[in-house]
């Protein structure tokens, strides 16, 4: 199996340009292509913002941003991008028919051995790679915002996914230190959204009914389980009280519990309000543009302690990280 050395992204925005910085801390080439000149002449600043905070919280060498920053390149075209690529991911919008035309247009300009990735978080690659020529060498790479905090890489395995495609990534993806879980049948939304979209459809549920307030909610969810998930998922919690409370505890409130398969009325009042969050400057709280810097910081700086604590908590933390001799990830 070739090593990987060279990797494109298709997109710049949120998550493509934050999946290139995190290839590209670990030595690897990347080039990033997105059809915005805006976003284009934006990617290598905010890469640097997001080293500059890293070096400062210790998760990079601060002598190592210039190389960093000089092991990526921008382009205008995305045949250049993806010329002598080993790897490309798909970063782009959350839209099927726009990811179809991409991955057509990628199957005929890439060749044969160059694996295609998207980073859908809810599209499987039968959807958007069904009809390509190869449909061996796609398949699904699912991030989490942002991608250089979050340990975790889904990664989505098609019907027609080839076996080799599957473990070359992996093995990139293991490389650079990420946690990976493979899907191994095609479902929209995959693992971890899946049972994310359960949570907020009782979130606003519960909101919705009149029990509680949405900061109340959010309150609840941070100071208690959501502490205890990061260390323990529902299958260890399950062991440790034992299945048969876990059972009695299911019976009484699955009953209860939301089941409708149509968005939540009280979401729907919000979009219609325009009240759509940050981007419009209120959604359930308001947000002014301190607001929002102070939240991110204290979001980014939390998500550091967790992966700083990763040790204690998880046996194969830590494992396949680059030694810090070699300027790379560590302290």
């Amino acid at each position: 199996m070739e090593p990987v050395k060279r990797i494109t992204l298709i997109g710049g925005g949120l998550m493509g340009h934050g999946i290139g910085q995190e290839f590209a801390c670990y030595g690897l080439e990347v080039s990033i292509f997105d059809d915005d000149p805006a976003i284009r002449e934006t990617v290598l600043e905010r890469i640097e913002t997001n080293l500059v905070f890293m070096a400062k919280n210790h998760l990079i060498f601060e002598k190592k941003i210039k190389a960093i920053l000089a092991a990526v390149q921008i382009h205008d075209t995305l045949e250049a991008a993806v010329e002598n690529a080993d790897v490309v991911i798909e970063a782009i919008s959350e839209n099927l028919p726009l990811k179809k035309g991409l991955f057509k247009h990628l199957d005929r300009v890439c060749p044969r051995n160059v694996i295609l990735a998207s980073n859908s978080s809810s599209f499987t690659p039968s959807q958007y790679a069904g009809s390509i020529n190869y449909p061996d060498r796609v398949l699904g790479t699912h991030y989490f915002n942002p991608p250089y905090l979050i340990p975790l890489v889904e990664v989505v395995k098609g019907e027609k996914t080839g076996e080799k495609t599957l473990k070359t990534m992996i093995a990139l993806l293991k490389g650079i230190g990420k946690r990976v879980v493979v899907v191994k049948k095609e479902v929209p939304g995959f693992i971890a959204n899946r049972i994310q979209i359960a949570l907020f459809r009782e979130a606003f549920n519960v909101v919705e009914q009149g029990i509680a307030s949405p900061e109340e909610v959010d309150m609840a969810i941070k100071s208690s389980f959501g502490r205890r998930l990061g260390v323990m998922g529902p299958f260890e919690q399950c062991d440790i009280i034992g299945a048969d409370l876990k059972l009695s505890i299911y019976n009484a409130l699955v009953p209860e519990i939301k089941s409708d398969t149509k968005p939540s009325r009280l979401l729907l009042r919000q979009i219609k309000a325009k009240k759509l969050g940050v981007k419009t400057g209120e959604g359930f709280y308001r947000w002014t543009k301190n607001s929002r810097k102070k939240r991110y910081e204290r979001i980014q700086k939390a998500l550091i302690a967790m992966n700083k604590m990763d040790n204690i908590f998880s046996e194969s933390s830590g494992k396949n990280r680059e030694p810090e001799d070699k300027g790379k990830k560590g302290k």
